[in-house]
């Protein structure tokens, strides 16, 4: 396990560790689909999220002043045409209901995000905090809507630099911006393949925020993999500052 005392800085990824307490967005946004639409499984639903992932990635479909209930109305909307053109879905879903939608998921991050607060606040007393997320070029202003972008010294965005994660590369950025080694470094996450494997590749600390993964992700930590914590982000607080 790596020594705690030899931190001076921390990175967390954003979504799924600090907005739905380590769940995986597939998991929070497949739960309101059932509410919408019970019928469809999560065998149907699988490849809408990705499609729905693949095309705000391929196209600029987001702008920088868009909050989070704007990105969600964008992915639901790519979800609920693949579902109805693959007959998962027997009639179109109105806006009306797309953006009833993703209000319900922009206020499951907001609560998310408001249990963070405290945690946050303390560990920024202490460190200098970064965000380093794979996002689409808008993540400064939901950090700002959510009210915790003030406990960051800087985010670090996949869509803005070029570098998507499981890249180590972006981590390494993202170290830079802090002015700090990798060793030096504590890294936040909750995917094992996306946040803490490519971390660690680099030399940094982790630290696992565990929920509801993504499935098919490797649900157990690789060996030589010792994260200085695990569970919920609260947990990461108590080991820093206890």
């Amino acid at each position: 396990m790596a020594n705690i005392d030899n931190l001076r800085g921390i990175i967390f990824d954003y979504g799924g560790t600090l907005d739905s307490r380590g769940d995986h967005w597939s998991e929070v946004i497949y739960d309101v689909w059932q509410d919408t639409c019970p019928g469809v499984s999560y065998e149907q639903f699988r490849p809408a999220y990705i499609e729905g992932e693949r095309a705000l990635a391929r196209e600029p479909l987001v702008r920088p002043g868009d909050d989070f209930a704007a990105v969600m109305r964008l992915k639901l909307g790519v979800q609920a045409r693949w579902l109805h053109e693959n007959g998962a879905l027997e009639h179109p879903i109105s806006p009306a209901e797309i953006d009833l939608m993703a209000r319900r998921c922009s206020d499951s991050a907001r609560a998310a995000l408001d249990e963070a607060r405290p945690v946050l606040e303390a560990l920024a007393a202490r460190y200098p905090l970064m965000v380093v997320s794979n996002f689409y070029g808008n993540l400064n202003t939901v950090l700002d809507t959510f009210d915790v972008r003030r406990y960051f010294r800087g985010v670090v965005e996949s869509s803005v630099i070029g570098l998507r994660k499981p890249d180590p590369r972006i981590f390494g950025v993202g170290c830079y911006a802090l002015g700090l080694d990798p060793v030096q470094v504590l890294v936040v996450g909750d995917s094992i393949s996306k946040d803490l494997v490519p971390a660690a590749s680099l030399g940094c600390a982790t630290a696992w925020v565990e929920g509801r993964p993504w499935r098919g992700d490797a649900p157990e930590l690789p060996a030589g993999l010792d994260p200085v914590c695990r569970g919920k982000l609260e947990n990461v607080a108590f080991t820093l500052l206890t």
